[in-house]
């Protein structure tokens, strides 16, 4: 039948990575130890549970890392972190947005 291999978590059509995500997921995976591969990392997916699966420890994590990376606080206090964290693509928008020239 088909040569392809089926993937299950493959990202949706038009979901593929841009440059500063795809980095923020190698970020993710190298950070966390995750079992999966920076490319299989869909931007929209959430990162919280049925998404990614990190939980808010992971996120901490992660806070620290984009903070040493791209040099800028990302606080624990932040109203926003709900949002900055609900996928690989909001995060990346704010490292965007807010990393050290």
């Amino acid at each position: 039948m088909s040569s392809s291999a089926h993937t299950p978590h493959a990202p949706d059509t038009g979901s593929a990575q841009t440059p500063l995500e795809h980095e923020i997921a190698i970020l993710l995976v190298d950070a966390l130890g995750l079992e999966t591969t920076a490319e299989a990392i869909d931007p929209g997916a959430p990162l919280y549970g049925d998404g990614l699966g990190l939980d808010s420890i992971d996120i901490l994590e992660v806070a620290l890392e984009v903070s040493r990376r791209y040099g800028f606080q990302l606080r624990s206090d932040d109203e926003r972190n709900q949002q900055i964290f609900q996928s690989l693509r909001s995060l990346a928008a704010h490292v965007e947005a807010h990393r050290a020239a």
